[in-house]
């Protein structure tokens, strides 16, 4: 089955921010001495910027990788996608969790690397199975001779 498009990005973000929530609220909720709601309320914070982080981040890391000369995700190009994707969340959650969870920058930050550690795997490994299930992107597709 080849999922294209606009369904196939929907798909994708709604399963893999589904599983990244609930792994996200037991995150926040495990390694700081916050409540369960506010460790909650923080991951749907981050759910909601991740999908529209997602949404635009693939946009543009499709419209990269059209442009290449070779096609196909290999580790490489799998490894700059999920870093990619991983820096800009950084950059975001990094003082909001600060901020919200009441802790230090460096609290935050310690926190938010074992959590990019931990998502940067599940990325990675989430896009494989996807792209396993539904077929790659026409982005990364060979191209088939006419």
């Amino acid at each position: 089955m080849t999922l294209q498009g606009t369904k196939r990005k929907i798909t994708y973000v709604a399963t893999y921010e589904t599983i990244a929530f609930l792994l996200g609220t037991l995150g926040f909720f495990s390694f700081s001495d916050s409540s369960l709601e506010r460790a909650g309320a923080l991951a749907i914070f981050a759910s909601l910027f991740a999908v529209s982080w997602n949404f635009a981040y693939n946009a543009m890391f499709e419209r990269w990788e059209s442009k290449r000369q070779v096609r196909g995700r290999n580790l490489v190009r799998r490894v700059l996608h999920a870093v990619g994707f991983e820096l800009g969340f950084l950059v975001v959650l990094l003082p909001a969790a600060a901020w919200w969870l009441n802790i230090s920058y460096l609290h935050s930050f310690t926190l938010n690397l074992g959590l990019n550690i931990f998502f940067f795997v599940y990325t990675f490994a989430f896009t494989w199975c996807f792209d396993r299930v539904f077929g790659l992107p026409e982005s990364a597709a060979t191209p088939t001779p006419m």
